[in-house]
């Protein structure tokens, strides 16, 4: 209940962030593979900030 006001880490934030790109990316590639292609690596860099964090 009071988790709401409960700040988020900064790999959460990040997850949130790969989360949405790969979406975006996911339905780009149906009309415009080079903006998908873009999405994912964008996707890609921020895992490798996740990893980062974790390693």
């Amino acid at each position: 209940m009071f988790g709401i006001f409960k700040k988020k880490t900064q790999k959460q934030l990040l997850q949130e962030k790969y989360r949405k790109l790969m979406e975006d990316s996911h339905r780009l590639s149906k009309s415009n593979r080079k903006l998908s292609d873009d999405k994912v690596f964008e996707a890609e860099e921020v895992m490798k900030e996740i990893e980062k964090l974790l390693g």
